[in-house]
């Protein structure tokens, strides 16, 4: 008699509930280097060293007058650098930027001036001519495909050259006439200029105009279908133009973004001072460009954020008015910008390689 055996179906047993093995490609990286990795983080803790820096070494910075014109520089280099930085996200580059805010003041001065009108229509015609010189920008390096560098130096050399050659064959003079006495120049002067009391200290209202400004940047960047087309276009163009992205339209309006923001703020310094010398600006295309880069805002566009920024405009700001707190020659200021600025993209390069190492 044989016997025959039968096998049972097979029965596994689940494995005991605990950590999973892993090949390391699905392994969350800690919370320290996710942090690391966003490009405002770096120029965050830069800012911090920067301020507890210059509050050890320049006592009158822990005033709250102090304070209040520090972060009034920091607001004027920072409303500019949000359009710039944006802009370089996209991909591109304006070197007209520090003379358009010249261009702007200027011809609401001496049009409003010179024609004897209200200076809100200086006002207006300056907003339509800074973002006529953005809307040309854009197209010129849209439909030529020529680098936005050259396209911008361009204009850069054509806008400092009018500034100065008008205003002398106008005024007859380097700089515009006083408009204090103007119609409509008080209401215009609160708008851009005025001040504000917060515990005893005067704040001017640009401060508060930044801050507005970095949100609303902040909140299209991450949270609107143009953030991402901003991102996109900077990324690779062409790659975005495939996918349906309206490319001629966001570099277009990025550059007439930054007509906008140069617009803003020459209008500030024209209310704020009551006339315009034509020969500023020249340089301050470098501080803007720098404050973003130090903001975390990549050369080749691509990334960045607008919160970067802020913080690289602070660091300008602290700098600029920390020299003065310190008792130190103001010579060295751009020497110590210089340094600032090669400091901080070396450790954002630095940041980011630790953090997106595995």
């Amino acid at each position: 008699m044989s016997m025959t055996q039968h096998a049972g179906p097979a029965v596994t047993t689940p494995p005991a509930p605990g950590r999973k093995e892993s090949d390391g490609r699905t392994k969350q990286r800690p919370l320290a280097l996710r942090l690391l990795a966003r490009p405002e983080v770096g120029v965050f803790l830069g800012a911090v060293a920067v301020y507890v820096f210059f509050l050890i070494a320049a006592p009158p910075v822990r005033d709250g007058s102090s304070m209040a014109n520090i972060l009034y520089q920091s607001s004027t280099i920072g409303i500019m650098a949000l359009p710039v930085a944006l802009l370089m996200i996209g991909g591109e580059f304006d070197l007209s930027a520090g003379v358009a805010v010249i261009t702007s003041a200027l011809t609401a001065s001496m049009l409003a001036y010179q024609l004897s009108m209200n200076v809100w229509v200086g006002v207006i015609v300056a907003l339509a001519v800074s973002l006529g010189i953005g809307f040309l920008n854009g197209w010129m390096v849209v439909k030529t495909g020529l680098p936005s560098f050259l396209i911008t130096l361009g204009t850069f050399l054509i806008l400092q050259g009018v500034n100065l050659a008008v205003t002398k064959l106008v005024t007859t003079n380097v700089a515009t006439d006083d408009i204090s006495d103007m119609d409509g120049f008080g209401q215009a002067k609160k708008i851009f200029a005025s001040s504000f009391d917060v515990g005893g200290v005067q704040v001017k209202i640009t401060i508060v105009y930044w801050l507005v400004f970095a949100a609303i940047a902040t909140w299209v960047l991450l949270r609107t279908r143009y953030g991402n087309w901003i991102f996109a276009v900077g990324g690779n163009k062409e790659s975005a133009r495939a996918v349906g992205v309206p490319v001629t339209f966001t570099k277009i309006s990025l550059f007439m973004l930054v007509g906008f923001g140069a617009w803003f703020v020459g209008m500030h310094q024209l209310f704020t001072f009551n006339t315009v010398q034509s020969g500023e600006g020249v340089g301050q295309e470098l501080i803007y460009i720098s404050a973003a880069v130090i903001g975390g805002c990549l050369l080749t566009g691509g990334a960045g954020s607008a919160i970067g920024p802020v913080f690289g405009a602070f660091m300008f700001g602290m700098v600029q008015q920390g020299i003065v707190y310190a008792g130190w020659n103001p010579d060295w200021f751009k020497a110590f910008l210089g340094v600032m600025l090669l400091g901080a993209v070396l450790i954002n390069l630095w940041v980011q390689r630790t953090a997106t190492r595995r």
